[in-house]
């Protein structure tokens, strides 16, 4: 897994914002903003829904660290269409790690390997300073909604 102080690798992916469909490219936000990548397993899991929820009600607090959410998971752009449909919408990025699968997920470290959940990402916290380099990085018990203000602290000052 990255620790801080390790260059972020660049990633390029699908994601949602407020139920539109763009790309996201990692490198593009460098100099501009603070990043908090939120690695979560699945859509349609109550953890992450919840994970989500929380992002979209403390959205103030993030903009005012100069940041932005960017919430991984492995599943699907169209999975993430429907869920964010039902719990959302969001104005923060849902990304899709779908193609190759769990590839941005394996260079940050948090790809499962092992059952249960093979295949999916870990509930894990990355945060990512305007100069591309990990800030702060946390795995969480996959059953455990990450800390925010353990998030929120890691923003600040960035």
């Amino acid at each position: 897994m990255l620790q801080p102080g390790d260059m972020a690798p660049d990633f390029d992916v699908p994601v949602l914002i407020g139920g539109v469909k763009k790309q996201f490219r990692l490198s593009e936000r460098r100099g501009i903003q603070n990043l908090a990548l939120a690695f979560y397993p699945m859509n349609w899991e109550p953890v992450s829904a919840r994970q989500m929820v929380g992002y979209q009600v403390e959205r103030e607090k993030i903009l005012e660290r100069q940041a932005e959410v960017v919430a991984i998971s492995v599943d699907h752009i169209m999975n993430a269409t429907a869920w964010e449909r039902e719990i959302g919408p969001f104005d923060f990025l849902l990304a899709s790690d779908f193609w190759p699968h769990g590839d941005v997920s394996r260079r940050y470290g948090v790809l499962r390997e092992h059952e249960p959940w093979a295949g999916a990402s870990e509930r894990a916290v990355f945060v990512i300073d305007k100069a591309g380099q990990v800030a702060f990085s946390k795995v969480y018990p996959m059953n455990q909604l990450p800390d925010l203000d353990e998030t929120l602290e890691a923003l600040r000052g960035r």
